[in-house]
């Protein structure tokens, strides 16, 4: 059955932009073979405090994808019935939901939100709590650019390619630097 498959022919994958499992990843487009390299970071707000050991599985959880995480709802919005939304493992080749689950673990804490526990963040400017994707969304659109705080061993744990992956992407939303 395998052999009997009808597979396409050509030197590159031929994507199905309406895969809600996996796509033709945006960072691919913008790459170099010499990297842009770091740039200034002037009057940036707070995304993220955080304290020491927050690990891959903090940054790039591995369970179920929770009901109201901004990734859940990006795959409803495009037809996925809740019941098969599935897990970030199920959909980690598809970046935008993983983009929408980075520091999506819901024993995160916050620092910003006075040792509240979850995947929240709390936009300054407005005083307004939000997920941390809708939050980076909202300072990108406002043209401003965001930082992480973070402790020793911040991004130990276990291999998760995505949790390097994740803060870049919430980088390219919103010009957030590590440090």
């Amino acid at each position: 059955m395998w052999n009997q498959l009808s597979v396409p022919s050509g030197n590159l994958y031929a994507w199905d932009s309406k895969s809600t499992y996996i796509h033709d990843p945006s960072y691919f487009k913008s790459m170099t073979m010499s990297p842009l390299g770091p740039h200034g970071v002037k009057d940036a707000y707070c995304l993220l405090n955080f304290g020491d050991s927050i690990t891959t599985d903090h940054i790039s959880p591995a369970g179920s994808i929770h009901k109201d995480n901004p990734a859940a709802r990006y795959l409803m919005e495009r037809g996925v019935d809740r019941r098969d939304v599935n897990s970030y493992g199920s959909r980690h080749g598809n970046e935008e939901v993983m983009a929408r689950s980075t520091v999506a673990n819901i024993r995160i804490v916050n620092k910003l939100l006075g040792g509240e526990v979850g995947p929240k963040t709390i936009h300054i400017s407005i005083g307004e709590k939000l997920s941390v994707f809708d939050a980076s969304m909202r300072y990108k659109s406002e043209g401003h650019d965001t930082i992480i705080l973070a402790g020793t061993e911040y991004g130990s744990g276990s291999s998760r390619d995505w949790a390097a992956k994740g803060p870049k992407l919430l980088d390219e939303s919103s010009d957030s630097q590590e440090f």
